[in-house]
């Protein structure tokens, strides 16, 4: 391979790494994309989980909403995402509160009958109308240079009790104070936990990580994407081949000389190779930029989460008789997600225990895109279903990984059996030798399958969205010590989420725009 073959390198081919070379190779550059994995997409991607079964399953990412329509829009991408008609079900006893986004009313009354007040509905009403004030300022500064604290706060934002409330002071003090059920604060709260392992109650992590999740694309609506989470990395990597890119599978980046700009990488045969760019931008987490560029080692960030797969031979039933699993299943399943049960489960995983009742949401993609089943399931009533956990941190499972995992999976299916009117494992597919459609994801798993060290989804802990230093104003949020190395992955500023944001700032700094 040339050496000078390349104007720009990118070390990764995951989403982000994919919408830089769409953008560059439009603007007539020479991008060379180098990933590890035999495909692209990193974990944006669908696969055929269970041997013999017909089913692709979202494995590692599962929805979409912090990519700007911009993005999709200027690289013309061939890609689908549909709305959810019901948001989120929560249930409670024989019960549940169910968030219907078409019908305001039934909503309301779902609010009154969980609740017994009037009030609770009223003021989320009144909470998300100021998220949504907030997202439709705040979403289009995320593809423009860095503005400062102030900038933000006084001219994009604009509204002090707003600013107030979801920047300085902690997010579980401003649920508290807004509602009276402990049921809807926990619903609230769980978007400040996604990933996350922090005390909402005091911990401005929380805040953060509670910003991105209600501020995508303007709307914070959270989609399905139409053929599973490989259909957005697949729409990418034809968006950057199609613009000439070079994207190259089975290549792992051994190292990056920034003064230089060589990359060496070794191939699928073992063969190893260096090539040579001006600019070289690297979706990596910071820890393994660090040893890429021979630096010292960095401090290891966490992830917390437990991620199971699943295939279903039909719905579970549910104890609440006035809702349909085809609707609470659609959106948000929250499983145990109260403010209480959130605090207690922080409290055992911070004491460096699988929590007793895990939190977790459960999601049925196939309920909205069904073209993810083969035809066979989708007639038999199968289903896909993915459950995010919460406050499951990478320390639960270093000691005995795989004891770890086994546990964390059997509480989890208690946890969910709890709030079902039958076991979840009467619904579970088998696969066509017997085994259980269902596999689980610890941070321990990640770091091994994905090389993200900790096991976090966001590569290091969530960052505001504006400049915190002044020689960072104006910048893009991508720039490292080394002038020719970018950062292009979720640990961009603005970064974290299948959001495309790292990439399109990374190739906008290389552009010079």
């Amino acid at each position: 391979m040339r050496r000078s073959q390349y104007q720009v390198v990118i070390a990764g081919g995951g989403h982000n790494g994919l919408v830089a070379a769409a953008y560059l190779a439009r603007a007539g550059l020479r991008v060379l994309v180098l990933e590890r994995q035999p495909y692209a997409g990193g974990l944006a991607v669908s696969a055929q989980a269970f041997p013999g079964v017909d089913a692709r399953v979202s494995r590692y990412s599962y929805l979409v909403s912090l990519l700007p329509g911009k993005i999709v829009t200027d690289l013309g991408l061939g890609l689908e995402l549909r709305r959810r008609r019901f948001a989120s079900y929560t249930p409670v006893g024989d019960g549940g509160l169910l968030v219907d986004n078409g019908d305001e009313r039934r909503t309301a009354a779902s609010f009154a009958a969980v609740t017994g007040n009037e009030t609770d509905f009223g003021a989320w009403r009144r909470f998300y109308a100021g998220t949504a004030r907030v997202a439709a300022r705040l979403a289009p500064t995320l593809l423009e240079p860095l503005r400062d604290r102030a900038q933000v706060r006084d001219h994009v934002v604009a509204d002090a009790d707003l600013w107030r409330d979801l920047f300085e002071r902690p997010i579980g003090e401003v649920v508290g104070e807004t509602f009276a059920d402990d049921t809807v604060r926990g619903v609230v709260l769980t978007d400040a936990l996604i990933g996350t392992f922090a005390d909402p109650a005091t911990d401005l992590l929380a805040n953060r990580c509670f910003l991105y999740h209600v501020i995508g694309d303007g709307t914070g609506d959270w989609n399905v994407p139409v053929g599973g989470m490989g259909a957005v990395s697949g729409a990418l990597a034809e968006a950057a081949t199609r613009a000439g890119a070079d994207i190259r599978t089975g290549m792992e980046v051994l190292a990056i000389d920034p003064s230089s700009g060589e990359v060496a990488f070794r191939d699928a045969e073992g063969a190893e190779h260096a090539v040579t760019a001006g600019r070289v931008l690297a979706t990596t987490p910071p820890t393994v930029l660090a040893r890429l560029l021979g630096e010292a080692p960095q401090e290891t960030p966490e992830g917390a989460q437990l991620k199971v797969n699943m295939v279903l031979s039909r719905l579970p039933r549910l104890k609440d008789a006035a809702v349909d699993p085809a609707e609470a299943f659609s959106g948000t399943f929250h499983i145990n997600e109260g403010h209480d049960q959130l605090a207690r489960a922080y409290a055992e995983a911070a004491a460096g225990r699988i929590p007793s009742l895990p939190p977790a949401e459960v999601y049925c993609h196939s309920l909205t895109d069904p073209s993810i089943l083969g035809p066979a399931l989708q007639a038999s009533g199968a289903h896909t279903m993915t459950s995010f956990g919460l406050h499951m941190p990478a320390r639960l499972f270093r000691a005995d990984p795989e004891r770890a995992r086994a546990q964390a999976l059997a509480a989890t299916l208690a946890s969910i059996n709890g709030v079902l009117a039958e076991p979840l494992e009467d619904c579970l597919l088998r696969t066509p030798d017997g085994a259980l459609c269902l596999e689980a994801k610890t941070p321990a798993d990640l770091e091994t399958e994905a090389a993200l060290p900790g096991g976090h989804i966001f590569h290091r802990d969530l960052t505001w969205p504006y400049a915190e230093t002044p020689a960072d104003t104006g910048r893009w949020g991508v720039e490292t010590h080394h002038d020719r190395v970018l950062l292009c992955g979720a640990a961009a500023r603005r970064g974290g989420g299948v959001s495309g944001i790292p990439g399109h700032n990374a190739a906008m700094a290389v552009l010079g725009t």
